[in-house]
Order: structure tokens, then sequence, then C-alpha cells
């Protein structure tokens, strides 16, 4: 199995519906079917801490259950092919974080 998450910080010039066009697209990329669990949001609303980094605007956690899924993904996967020219030009910053479980 392989962790793949993802955080995205939204061009601060985006109207009201380039934001809308980005969460859907993202939420799209929660349908795809070969995919172990997918889920897409926004910072959760909690108590601040200094350890918690909510800076950013929109999340994405992907577990795949092989490393050839994730390569698939990254190279052949026509949703995330969509997602990335749709959405390409709405963030500032992407910052991904993979890891396999333990165990």
């Amino acid at each position: 199995m392989l962790i793949h998450t993802v955080f995205f910080w939204l061009r601060q010039d985006l109207t009201p519906a380039e934001r809308a066009t980005f969460a859907a697209e993202l939420r799209r990329l929660t349908q795809i079917a070969y995919l172990a669990r997918c889920y897409a949001g926004q910072p959760a609303a909690l108590e601040k801490r200094p350890v918690v980094d909510n800076s950013y605007d929109f999340g994405l956690h992907v577990e795949f259950k092989t490393l050839a899924d994730h390569d698939f993904y990254q190279a052949k996967c026509p949703e995330h092919a969509r997602f990335l020219s749709t959405c390409k030009s709405l963030w500032t910053r992407v910052v991904v974080y993979d890891f396999s479980p333990l165990g």
C-alpha cells in the first residue's frame, strides 16, 4: 500500500466559480474506482495548535493498493490528467507527502 497526501494553496485572485471548479474536479478524483480510498477536503475547523499547518486551501488523501496503481495514476490515469489540465493554473503551491504504512 502507498499513501499519497497532497496539499494545495490556491491563487488568491480566484473567482468563486474557479474555486468551485477546483473543488468539483478534486471531488471527481475521489470517485476513481480502483483506488483503495480517497478523500478530499479543506482544513478542519479545529482549535489552533502550533504543530498544525492549516495554511493550505484543499487537501487530497489517496490510498493506493499497489505501487503499480500509484504509477498508473501519475502517468496514465485519465481522471488525474483531467484534474491537472483543468486545475494546474489555479494553484500557487502544491506539497506532496508519499509514504508506505508500517507493518
